[in-house]
């Protein structure tokens, strides 16, 4: 147990450090540790982990480390998995936090992201390919996927292609009579969380650090989506509600946690150190994080029993079809933000050969593109 507690506190130290990309990106870094290079999960496990991520609240790639780290080591190693993949995102940001408060505006940008995002279009390409593999296993399915890709494409709610890609999946297999129960406890949790937002919604108060906590408790139960979701739930209670932040400030929050690495939820770092300094940054990382831990927690012990009913097989088939079509379009949004030029298109070539051909670890590669990056920006 102890080796086991130390390969995930180094492994997910190590992906926290270099995951830049976003969910997707986290996501496909994963995958090739986990099941290409340590075979701690199958690929099908892994799928079954990350469709139960994306039925529940929360960081996507968060909530899915934490689960490796549960099959790996246990309840010690769900604890030790979620905050070493959450740890460097947190001292990084709370840095630029401090660089923030004391000289009234974001460090000099640097040009790092320009090459690390060709790499990671390489790595994510490479996990879909070998995901949809084990995913796609008949023609109902891909087609499924085909039509999850076109529905995320023109705007379609991440969740509502969840839920149908799940319900369509079932009535295909005939499981259309057991599905009134699964239904009526997807509609009790999601009327719950409802309640839970309506509860903890209330009028404008002074700045403190318990409200705060409230506040990203709520954040990190309640919501779904992307960080542009994320960005909608900060304005309306931080600018609107309670009015602790301007604009300004929650955008170059929300700047910080896109442009660095880890999950994207350490925008509430950010925000906890300008509001309340380094004690607020820790209330609030522990406040949309906590949520997630209890999530996972709760979810994991409901897995082992998904596997064995053929409705919740059923529905986790079709959610796991609908998260690699969500990856795809994701991939493809960031590509055209990734390959801008020759320079990095030939990174995203280079690095896809390397992958394909001679495996090398995903962290070198990102750690390549990086010098690349500010070589570039230094001219």
């Amino acid at each position: 147990m102890r080796s086991s507690l130390r390969e995930i506190a180094l492994l997910f130290l190590k992906l926290g450090t270099i995951a830049f990309g976003g969910p997707a990106a986290h996501i496909a870094m994963m995958e090739d540790e986990v099941v290409r290079r340590r075979r701690w999960l199958t690929h099908e496990e892994f799928l079954d982990y990350l469709g139960a991520t994306n039925l529940i609240p929360g960081p996507n790639s968060t909530e899915l480390a934490i689960h490796i780290g549960h099959a790996r080591a246990g309840w010690p190693g769900l604890l030790v998995a979620g905050a070493c993949f959450i740890l460097p995102a947190t001292l990084i940001v709370g840095a630029i936090a401090w660089a923030y408060v004391r000289f009234g505006a974001l460090p000099a940008a640097v040009g790092i992201l320009y090459g690390v995002k060709p790499v990671v279009i390489a790595v994510v390409v490479q996990a879909l390919l070998g995901l949809g593999r084990a995913a796609l296993k008949t023609r109902g399915l891909i087609v499924l996927a085909v039509v999850a890709v076109i529905a995320a494409s023109v705007g379609v709610n991440e969740l509502a292609i969840l839920f149908v890609a799940g319900a369509v999946v079932v009535a295909a297999r005939g499981l259309g009579g057991t599905l009134r129960s699964e239904a009526t406890g997807v509609g009790g949790l999601l009327a719950g969380s409802l309640t839970t937002q309506a509860a903890t919604t209330a009028l404008a108060a002074p700045f403190g650090l318990w409200p705060m906590l409230t506040v990203f408790l709520k954040i990190g139960s309640v919501l779904f989506g992307s960080g542009y979701v994320l960005l909608a739930f900060l304005r309306a209670d931080f600018v609107e509600r309670l009015h602790w932040l301007t604009e300004r400030q929650l955008l170059d929050a929300v700047a910080v946690g896109q442009v660095t690495p880890g999950p994207v939820f350490t925008t509430a770092t950010f925000i906890g150190y300008v509001l309340g300094g380094a004690p607020g940054a820790g209330v609030a990382t522990i406040g949309i994080f906590l949520p997630a831990f209890v999530f996972v927690a709760l979810s994991g012990m409901v897995l082992p029993r998904i596997r064995h009913s053929p409705t919740a097989r059923a529905v986790l088939d079709g959610v796991n079809v609908a998260s690699l079509a969500l990856m795809a379009v994701v991939t493809a949004q960031l590509a055209r933000a990734a390959v801008v030029d020759w320079t990095t298109l030939v990174c995203a070539v280079i690095a896809a050969v390397l992958l394909f051909r001679w495996k090398i670890n995903a962290a070198w590669l990102v750690l390549a593109g990086a010098a690349i990056g500010m070589v570039a920006s230094a001219r």
